[in-house]
């Protein structure tokens, strides 16, 4: 699990500075009049969280469990979701409906999976 984990913690992180430099070129043709802002944000929680799924990983090195593979999943859920309806907003102009909510549900579900596994170990 933590070798799944750090492989995919550390591609996520490496698209997330692609995004990040890619969105600063694509606001300026966006539909969306705050894309610039949309896209910011995208990255920042994109990054954030593929910190945390690296976190994932590292812990996981010590041993496994349920809780950490569900934190693990649902941060990287909630960036495909979250992120991926930000990016379709800023720059088709189309909502995703509860796509962005979703995924930013998936974080925080994600991120108290995390503190759950903290405290059961």
């Amino acid at each position: 699990m933590a070798k799944a984990f750090l492989f995919l913690g550390a591609i996520v992180m490496a698209l997330g500075v692609a995004a990040g430099a890619f969105s600063a070129h694509a606001a300026k043709g966006a539909v969306h009049p705050d894309a610039a802002r949309l896209l910011q944000t995208a990255v920042l929680y994109h990054l954030v969280n593929g910190l945390g799924i690296v976190a994932v990983a590292l812990v996981a090195r010590a041993g496994s469990s349920t809780w950490l593979a569900a934190a693990g999943v649902l941060l990287a859920a909630g960036i495909v979701l979250f992120c991926g309806a930000l990016w379709i907003l800023a720059m088709s102009g189309r909502s995703m409906g509860p796509m962005a909510p979703t995924g930013g549900l998936a974080f925080i579900v994600g991120w108290i999976a995390l503190a759950i596994h903290a405290l059961t170990r």
